[in-house]
């Protein structure tokens, strides 16, 4: 689900998934998020709460660092032109269990 907000001039989006998949947000999907996270131009955050604290969803130190167990419900949040499409890109990347086909067009 991902909803758009702009505030100011700067487009912002935030989408949220459950992780599904049943080793929880270690290697192999963290650098998967990750990787996909760095095809878009605008910023991008990933949460455990609605409301953070925001890890800077780029960086997959700090995303492996959240330790994100099974079933837990992931925030995302961008900021910047392409901030709608980072945030739905990465809920339905989760929503697909990592799944190698949901490349995007990106």
């Amino acid at each position: 689900m991902s909803e758009p907000i702009k505030i100011g001039s700067v487009p912002r989006a935030r989408s949220r998934a459950v992780l599904t998949h049943e080793g929880g947000l270690h290697a192999r999907p963290s650098i998967k998020l990750t990787q996909l996270a760095k095809r878009f131009e605008c910023a991008v955050w990933i949460a455990l709460a609605e409301h953070g604290p925001w890890t800077d969803a780029k960086s997959i130190a700090r995303v492996m660092a959240m330790k994100t167990p099974h079933r837990a419900t992931l925030y995302f949040m961008a900021e910047g032109d392409d901030a709608d499409e980072a945030t739905s890109a990465l809920a339905k990347l989760v929503d697909s269990d990592f799944a190698d086909d949901n490349a995007n067009g990106r």
